[in-house]
């Protein structure tokens, strides 16, 4: 039977049902205790998806990251707290894993706990991340944390609840009832581990509805503190808050979290939704207005937004100094560790400079980066095809020292490990053809390569890089049917009925094979895990830590990169002569690379050059390149004019540059 906390914590849900916690009288304000129709006001905190953003720093990269923390949510919540004493704060998970906060797993405390313990957090719903490391890491952890756990969808083997499903928590005279439930995908994301052994996770929408009637007659008002989002995850049905909130629209409003999204508010079947995105970038509120009534409260309005740490004019939230110095040893061993060197690079950077801005390089050639993380994956698989994605845009690694924190910048999944299937030749090019689906469909007259629009803003990077295997992506053709002379490394080409072992992250793997998937409902027999005890465990066997493990003790402190040609992408006419006129025009910030709606995503259609170019473009392209429009009222095409414009503010730069003396 395990002991602390968590299991503490089950055996008060099996013999109250629920948890009260109430706010010291001294603390309620005046018109709590009036008789007749005085309004009190109750204001909801929520944050989700911090992923151990204690203070405001890249621990990956160590470098200062203003974007969000704790530290900064905590100066916001003061402020609140000050203006409305009766406010209440949450968290809907992931906030254990990520930015380092797993290298105190084993000392201990955790930042993060110190940090919501200081913040006063009145309970905090777990999301998977949280199971990342094992129950004896997380009981551990969560037992460092001094309000309530929620968890109401994971029962233990016997039929009992793993933590309890929900919290009372009562502020000026005000019940309010919160449910916590966690997202099921974590069934999937956990597979292959002993992460949720002895445990079961049920469905979130029939168990809200299952503590909705435990609550009913207790409390005045029902909040889901959810770590999931708002719409179903991979197409699987119940993993969104809007079906929580189709069927249970006896709850007042919910916290949503998980996606990574933002959700200011969204009203779904008379259920107030918010979300704060990741990170600690946001933080969700959610006003409620009652009425007294007697001895009753009445719901009157309620309001739901995300307030930024990043204010509108380009300003950051202050941090707060008096946690900040409480985080201070934290902070120092962090930085600390993301700076032991770890091999030397000689030869080339590698990742060449991005020839053009807002195009990352790192995305659209093979790369040296690529070929190394492919290369450890290779070494220690022992696989015949490896698979791997970049997430981070700005990916580099250049000559010289290789610290920790640069393997870590630049694979920014710190959980990933390699994962052994054997698939067929056929499986293997529908992977690779899903993966190529990540660009558009090139036309004549396209110069640069883009990216596809719905895949670029996706949660994470699906843009996946190959080794083992040599191959083209035509991207003339049609997605589905663009990898072309797929073979192996002695030129082989790879049949649809060869086996293949295929060494991947299972987080992928359980993607494709889902509903929805390229490999939708196949099923794959697993070799072998690094992660598994045999191997090199949960730690050790993380791709991060295999890579550094390459460099110590395969390459023994030095690493030079070759240049090995395995794949490219074709369709792209970069011969054209208008191409050098458009790579000169984006870099100097006159013509844009196309973006999504909200700009957050670059690079989703594709500069062409046979496209006609419209008055518009001329008038607006001229002005910014300070030439006359009307140099260019016969022009037709938008190669033509680039070729030019260009010419024109270059001509015009050389007239303006005074005289040599």
């Amino acid at each position: 039977m395990r002991k602390g906390k968590l299991a503490l914590k089950t055996c008060l849900s099996v013999a109250l049902g629920l948890t009260l916690f109430s706010s010291a009288a001294a603390e309620q304000p005046a018109q709590a205790k009036a008789a007749g129709n005085s309004e009190i006001k109750i204001t909801l905190l929520g944050t989700s998806d911090i992923h151990g953003r204690f203070m405001p720093w890249d621990y990956e990269i160590d470098g200062p990251n203003n974007n969000g923390s704790l530290t900064q949510l905590f100066t916001m919540v003061k402020q609140i707290r000050e203006e409305n004493p009766n406010t209440i704060l949450l968290d809907a998970g992931d906030c254990i894993q990520g930015n380092s906060a797993e290298l105190f797993n084993s000392h201990p405390q955790s930042p993060m706990m110190v940090a919501m313990n200081a913040m006063k957090y009145d309970a905090w719903a777990f999301g998977n991340h949280e199971f990342n490391f094992g129950l004896d890491v997380l009981e551990k952890i969560s037992s460092q944390y001094d309000g309530p756990l929620l968890a109401g969808n994971i029962y233990k083997e016997n039929g009992e609840r793993f933590l309890p499903a929900s919290t009372i928590i009562e502020k000026a005279g005000v019940k309010i009832g919160i449910i916590g439930m966690n997202t099921p995908m974590i069934e999937d994301f956990e597979k292959g581990t002993d992460h949720l052994n002895g445990l079961v996770v049920k469905n979130p929408v029939d168990e809200t509805k299952k503590a909705i009637k435990e609550l009913e007659g207790k409390v005045d008002v029902m909040i889901g503190l959810m770590h999931m989002g708002l719409d179903n995850e991979n197409g699987k049905p119940g993993t969104g808050v809007r079906d929580i909130a189709n069927a249970n629209p006896e709850l007042t409003a919910i916290f949503a979290g998980h996606m990574h999204k933002l959700v200011k508010s969204e009203e779904v079947n008379g259920v107030l939704i918010t979300e704060p995105d990741k990170y600690g970038t946001h933080l969700s509120r959610i006003d409620l207005t009652f009425a007294k009534q007697g001895d009753k409260v009445v719901l009157k309005s309620k309001e739901a937004t995300a307030l930024p740490v990043k204010q509108a004019d380009g300003t950051f939230v202050e941090s707060d100094k008096a946690l900040e110095e409480t985080l201070k040893p934290f902070h120092e061993i962090a930085r600390a560790d993301a700076n032991v060197v770890v091999a030397e690079l000689k030869g080339e950077n590698m990742v060449p400079k991005n020839e053009i801005e807002g195009i990352p390089q790192v995305q659209i050639q093979e790369t040296h980066l690529a070929d190394f993380f492919n290369e450890v994956m290779l070494y220690y698989s022992k696989a015949d095809v490896v698979a791997h994605q970049i997430d981070n845009d700005k990916a580099r690694l250049d000559v010289g020292p290789i610290k920790k924190k640069d393997i870590a910048f630049n694979y920014q999944y710190a959980l990933g490990e390699i994962t052994v299937y054997e698939v067929t030749g056929k499986d293997l090019k529908d992977y690779m053809e899903w993966a190529a689906g990540y660009f558009n469909t090139a036309r004549p007259g396209d110069v640069t390569i883009s990216f596809d629009k719905t895949r670029r803003s996706s949660k994470y990077s699906t843009n996946d890089f190959f080794g083992g295997v040599k191959y083209e992506i035509d991207l003339t053709k049609p997605a589905g049917s663009r990898i072309t002379n797929l073979r192996r490394l002695d030129d082989k080409p790879i049949k649809a009925e060869d086996v293949l072992k295929l060494g991947m992250n299972s987080y992928r793997m359980d993607a494709l094979i889902a509903k929805g998937g390229a490999l939708e409902g196949r099923k794959f027999k697993q070799l072998w895990s690094s992660k598994d005890e045999s191997a090199f465990g949960e730690t050790g066997g993380t791709i991060r830590n295999r890579a550094i493990a390459y460099l110590k003790e395969v390459k023994k402190g030095v690493y030079e990169p070759k240049a090995l040609n395995y794949w490219k992408i074709v369709g792209v006419d970069t011969t054209a002569p208008e191409r050098a006129d458009v790579v000169e025009l984006i870099n100097a910030g006159i013509l844009g690379v196309p973006k999504t709606e909200d700009g957050k995503y670059t690079n989703v259609a594709s500069i062409n050059i046979k496209d006609p170019v419209t008055k518009e473009e001329i008038a607006e392209l001229s002005q910014k390149a300070k030439v006359n429009a009307a140099a260019f009222a016969n022009v037709k095409t938008k190669g033509e004019f680039y070729q030019k414009l260009n010419q024109a503010r270059k001509t015009a730069a050389a007239q303006a540059k005074p005289a040599a003396k």
